[in-house]
């Protein structure tokens, strides 16, 4: 079953061991998957959307796994 949670910069931050300024940078500079959502100007991924990508950025395999 999918993960339909919503996370925002600060969730995939703490997920990924970055400050959310990091993660706005890679989505500045098309590191980051297209929001999921959109609600209010903010942006939202689902948990899945996050996962996959972590599971495919080179050379961080092992982070953002606790």
């Amino acid at each position: 079953m999918p993960d339909r949670r919503l996370w925002s910069y600060k969730e995939i931050a703490a997920h990924i061991n970055v400050q959310p300024d990091t993660v706005r940078s890679y989505r500045k500079h098309g590191l980051l998957p297209p929001p999921d959502r959109v609600e209010g100007g903010r942006r939202y991924w689902y948990v899945d959307t996050v996962l996959a990508w972590v599971a495919s950025r080179p050379g961080n395999r092992g982070r953002g796994t606790g």
